[in-house]
């Protein structure tokens, strides 16, 4: 683990013994040329017609996905087919189809074992699909629920492995803009571990669907993603903060009552430190958490390779034995929130991660001037 970045203690515990990393954050995906085009069929266009349709093994709000042989290869496969035509207005679906061929290229080129890969796509008159690599397991969202969570040494491993995985998509220009336990799926029996749907969430960008669907799950997003703000990796690695919070505890981190509740929460309102719902999780795990989900971008991780060196650090230094599991109901304890506060160097006032934002005209606070 050794590296010129600063290491794990020091960057956390200390909390302001380095200054703010100025590694730039990562590029948007450049625009395709021409002759990037994906593989074709005979008639000049990726065709559905090259594969033999099985059942269905999954359905969302706008796509259903069917196992799928490819005729061409002999190869199995995952067709998922969006109904872009019944979601998005008329006068939007140039736009959409032209941007959901855009991030397929993209993310067809992401090759890294954690990622699920695209293996083609097309268009089906004002539809459109997506050829994926078939893999067996359950996806993580069966994992967040009370009586069934994993162990927290597992989700921690799960998680370095994701940030790294999000580094390598990141380094390509590739942000996934939707992470959330539904888009992993795991194979528990044999290791595997894939991140699904990349680009997806951004074929929406800037189009209002016709039932008002949101693209991107509204609980798992940034700040800035929720205010229609320009994102990049650091938006990936709140989200990630936000899965591994849920699957360590069952719970999120920030729940409302409302949608306009709850982007308020996430907008201004710090989450809670992870030991008020789990209080046998090691401290440095909660501080992990902590960084990922700041407010600002500026003080989350910048990028994925650290976010996994940490969490590596939190298995070697403070896992070796499994926490005890999480109580249903159990009640915050201001007394873990004080502790947080001392251990970030911060007043209990501030517990958490973010302090309450301040006024328009307020300069941002400095946490290495706090006692």
């Amino acid at each position: 683990m050794a590296s010129g970045k600063p290491g794990f203690w020091q960057r956390l515990i200390g909390r302001g013994a380095d200054a703010p990393s100025t590694e730039p954050p990562p590029a948007e995906p450049p625009a395709p040329t021409p002759d990037e085009a994906l593989p074709q069929a005979a008639d000049g266009a990726p065709d559905l017609r090259d594969f033999d349709l099985g059942a269905e093994i999954g359905r969302g709000a706008m796509a259903i996905v069917y196992k799928a042989t490819q005729r061409s290869t002999g190869r199995q496969v995952a067709i998922k087919r969006l109904a872009l035509s019944r979601e998005f207005s008329a006068e939007d679906l140039s736009d959409v189809r032209e941007r959901f061929m855009r991030e397929a290229r993209a993310a067809r080129a992401l090759d890294h074992p954690d990622i699920l890969q695209v293996v083609d796509a097309g268009q089906d008159g004002n539809d459109a699909w997506l050829a994926l690599e078939y893999v067996l397991g359950r996806d993580l969202s069966l994992f967040t629920r009370p009586g069934q969570l994993l162990p927290a040494r597992e989700v921690v491993q799960l998680g370095a492995r994701l940030a790294r995985a999000l580094h390598y998509a990141h380094s390509q220009g590739v942000i996934h803009r939707d992470i959330k336990p539904a888009n992993v799926m795991l194979d528990r029996v044999n290791g595997g571990l894939k991140l699904m749907d990349f680009g997806i969430a951004r074929v929406g960008d800037g189009s209002r669907t016709r039932t008002g669907l949101v693209l991107g799950t509204p609980s798992f997003m940034s700040p800035e993603q929720l205010a229609g703000l320009t994102v990049d990796g650091r938006s990936d690695l709140y989200s990630l903060g936000v899965l591994l919070y849920q699957l360590l505890t069952g719970s999120l981190p920030h729940q409302g009552d409302s949608m306009a509740r709850l982007m308020q929460q996430i907008a201004t309102e710090p989450a809670p430190d992870v030991r008020t719902q789990r209080p046998s999780l090691p401290e440095a795990l909660a501080l992990v958490l902590a960084v990922a989900l700041e407010k600002r971008p500026e003080l989350r991780y910048p990028s994925g390779e650290q976010m996994a060196r940490d969490l590596e650090a939190v298995l070697v230094m403070t896992l070796q034995a499994e926490p005890a599991a999480p109580q249903a109901g159990t009640p915050e304890d201001p007394a873990f929130a004080k502790t947080f506060a001392q251990t970030l160097r911060l007043t209990p006032e501030e517990a958490g991660q973010n302090p309450r934002s301040p006024g328009p005209d307020a300069a941002p606070p400095d946490p290495r001037q706090a006692s």
